[in-house]
């Protein structure tokens, strides 16, 4: 049961960075590597906000000012200095090694002993419970796991709609339609580059936010979290869409968020399986094969049948 909690939350906590990969990826059609560099640079500086005595929420805020800092960095050097998108992304994540390093002042910064946004969730179970652990059917979970799976939803929910609204703003659409279309936008006057240097940045947001939240909920922040985030979010974005099978607005925020739950519980029921930890990006890898795969094979079944009815 704790296996399955702790999968929805993670699962939760990344959709966030699956949010931030599909405004880059598909808003904008941008290829934005700067994720892998941001969602460090979120968890770095909430924890060393945390260890010196910072409330968690505003260290939390701090990590995801940090993570838009990072992606409107990218937008400036593709935008102003004419460096290819990817390019771009990938010059600030190789910056950003060296930018946490100095941040963290060591490779790996512990939370155990700091108050975190996971501590005030089991601080608040047992104020409501008065105990250590709750029974569920015939398992017993721990009171901490539970609020913290809880609060995850609650927070994707708020920030999912959050989302949404301001995506259908009038300043939403712009950014949308300039994914679209830029040659038009810019004959309508928007100033293309800077809504992308925005979007950047509102995406970059979100998956500083995965980051801050994911090292208060693993009790650690390192170096070396954000290798693979860059997969692991599209993979998401492309479960998620090959699930709902539409691209409407509403839909596919649901569907980053679906895909990342459902992509962290299939590599923790293959770890459950006896699969090495070691693998992980080997499974990680083989679960992207077949999201991209699997939805045009599909396809192609339907199409054949169809003819063959015909």
């Amino acid at each position: 049961m704790s296996l399955l909690v702790g999968a929805w939350t993670v699962g939760l906590i990344l959709s966030l960075l699956a949010l931030g990969v599909f405004i880059s990826f598909r808003v904008f059609k941008f290829p934005d590597i700067t994720t892998e560099g941001s969602i460090t640079v979120g968890a770095a500086t909430a924890a060393v906000l945390l260890v010196k005595g910072v409330p968690a929420p505003l260290a939390t805020i701090a990590g995801a000012v940090a993570g838009a800092i990072a992606g409107a960095l990218t937008g400036v050097l593709h935008t102003k200095f004419g460096i290819n998108g990817l390019l771009s992304g990938i010059i600030v994540m190789t910056a950003l090694y060296s930018v946490n390093l100095r941040i963290m002042g060591q490779s790996n910064i512990p939370l155990l002993n700091v108050p975190t946004l996971a501590t005030d969730a089991e601080h608040l179970g047992r104020a409501l419970f008065g105990v250590e652990s709750i029974a569920i059917l015939s398992w017993s979970l721990a009171v901490r796991d539970a609020l913290t799976l809880l609060l995850s939803v609650v927070t994707i929910v708020l920030i999912g709609t959050s989302l949404y609204l301001f995506l259908r703003t009038h300043l939403g659409t712009a950014m949308r339609s300039t994914g679209d279309n830029d040659q038009m936008m810019r004959a309508l006057g928007v100033n293309v580059g800077n809504m992308l240097i925005l979007g950047l940045a509102l995406a970059n947001g979100l998956v500083g936010l995965s980051g801050a939240l994911l090292a208060q909920y693993q009790g650690f922040a390192d170096v070396q979290m954000g290798i693979g985030m860059v997969v692991w979010g599209l993979a998401s974005v492309i479960i998620g869409e090959a699930l709902v099978g539409t691209q409407q607005l509403g839909y596919v925020v649901v569907a980053a968020v679906m895909g990342s739950v459902l992509f962290r519980l299939l590599v923790a029921v293959a770890l459950r399986a006896g699969l090495s930890p070691n693998d992980l990006k080997l499974i990680t890898a083989g679960f992207v094969f077949a999201a991209l795969v699997l939805p045009n094979a599909v396809k192609g079944l339907r199409s054949a049948g169809g003819r063959q009815h015909a």
